[in-house]
């Protein structure tokens, strides 16, 4: 995968530039890759070493559904969990304090039914209600892991506190990748089994109180449990940090069997989102070839004619743009679809023409902040001086509600320097930086604006919480 992008338009520029990788590139689905900006999933690496994110509007979306019933009934919902997604096709997740968990791309592409997500979030938001969150962090078996955490929320808060006008960090938001490589090699947390049990439970009373089923959680843990008859090199690492033993999930099946709703099959409608969405990240993360098979032209299913559109604007064929076009003659409300559109022009490119099926699918979600960067980044691609001001208008939106992406800054920064404004594009370009992990960087950048700023504006303040920032340690192992 390439730079990261948007996932919409490959991972904000990303996943080929697909999905977007958070890396310095802020991650947007429509598959972006840690360069990419756009409809893609975005692959984002902000750093040389920890996580690599991936930030996608449409995948993003789908989990916010996924969870949303499950926060409000664990009442969780006042600390406003954010669900990140890592670039890891192994199945894992993991909470690192109350208001974000991390979920492995994986856990998507290996699921077969919306089920087995929603049983994975509800989980991990047992964890988050029961509050073993700090001896988790103690029992961590990979410190650095946890280092790696809190470098890049460290690094994002400063962005965020540049973004929202104010001299001091914020804390919270969206995180910004870290680093590439995969942390699904590795177990993020060692939870003790007596968490592991009453996360367990706490999910079934959600799923109950939601009016779901339990069966698809036990799909997973079924099989999670099976893995303990393998060797441990063989074995999933989700296995290996939830430890599953075979009578627990006896146990597990007993009460679940017990519901009401066991029996109810999934809404179908999310199931054919979760269909889109596997497709997509197959796509957008594997060879075409691949891609092929799993979907051959065979197969005239919604999910498989989209990721052969996908295969088709990752590998720069001609045909991408027609085969996005059949799929928007089909729906022509689904924004996704003209997100991959405006990517795959932008991919050809013709940023100009991409501006219109850019605009399109921000009418059809217009808070929808990564349609907002995807938007600006046509605009200011577009060599056309006179849309400058409303480039950096949305930029500025986009960045208000999404601090972290790097591709977002990046182009705010050519907007102001091709207006004359040397010391804010400097500005923009240290918080671009900040989010890929530059820091140093980062601090130069800052530097060369604040000698342009007046002392003490707020902009001032802004670059100099950038200057001032110390990235904590990296834990040795």
């Amino acid at each position: 995968m390439r730079a990261a992008r948007f996932l919409g338009t490959r991972l904000q520029t990303g996943f080929r530039k697909g999905l977007a990788v958070s890396c310095a590139a802020a991650v947007a689905l429509p598959l972006i890759s840690s360069s990419a900006l756009g409809p893609a999933p975005a692959f984002a690496q902000a750093g040389r070493k920890g996580l690599s994110l991936v930030r996608d509007a449409e995948i993003e979306g789908l989990l916010r559904d996924y969870a949303t019933p499950i926060f409000r009934v664990a009442n969780v919902m006042h600390s406003e969990p954010e669900i990140i997604l890592v670039n890891d096709k192994s199945f894992n997740a993991f909470v690192p304090d109350s208001r974000r968990i991390f979920i492995n791309i994986g856990v998507i592409m290996q699921a077969e039914t919306p089920g087995e997500v929603i049983g994975v979030l509800a989980h991990e938001t047992g964890h988050i209600e029961g509050r073993h969150l700090v001896r988790l962090r103690s029992a961590a078996t990979n410190a650095q892991i946890m280092s790696v955490i809190g470098m890049i929320l460290g690094a994002g808060a400063v962005a965020a506190g540049a973004a929202s006008g104010s001299g001091t960090a914020a804390s919270g938001g969206a995180a910004a990748a870290v680093g590439a490589g995969s942390v699904g090699q590795r177990t993020f947390l060692a939870y003790r089994r007596g968490e592991e049990v009453a996360a367990d439970r706490a999910a079934l009373r959600y799923l109950e109180a939601t009016k779901q089923s339990a069966r698809g959680m036990l799909a997973t843990f079924d099989r999670m449990a099976g893995q303990e008859m393998f060797s441990a090199r063989l074995v999933d690492p989700y296995a290996v940090s939830h430890p599953m033993a075979r009578d627990r999930f006896r146990a597990l099946e007993t009460e679940a069997r017990k519901s009401p709703y066991f029996d109810k099959p999934d809404d179908y409608i999310l199931q054919y989102r979760h269909d889109m969405a596997k497709a997509k990240l197959l796509a957008f993360t594997s060879h075409p070839s691949a891609v092929t098979r799993r979907y051959p032209n065979s197969d005239k299913s919604l999910p498989a004619q989209y990721a052969r559109a996908i295969a088709a604007l990752q590998s720069r064929s001609r045909s991408a743009v027609g085969m996005i076009d059949a799929l928007i003659r089909q729906h022509p409300n689904n924004p996704y679809f003209h997100e991959i559109k405006g990517q795959a022009l932008i991919e050809s490119g013709n940023p100009a023409a991409a501006v219109a099926p850019f605009r399109r699918a921000l009418e059809l979600r217009p808070h929808e902040s990564q349609f907002k960067i995807w938007l600006g980044y046509a605009l200011v691609a577009s060599n056309n001086d006179a849309v400058l001001p409303e480039a950096e208008r949305l930029l500025r939106q986009a960045l208000q509600s999404d601090p972290n992406s790097s591709i977002g800054y990046s182009q705010l920064a050519i907007a102001h320097s091709r207006q004359g404004e040397v010391a804010e594009a400097d500005l923009a370009t240290a918080r671009s930086l900040m989010v890929r992990g530059d820091f140093e960087a980062a601090k130069r950048y800052a530097a060369r604006a604040q000698q342009k700023l007046n002392r003490g504006s707020p902009a001032w303040l802004q670059a100099d919480d950038i200057v001032s920032y110390t990235p904590p340690q990296m834990e040795r192992r």
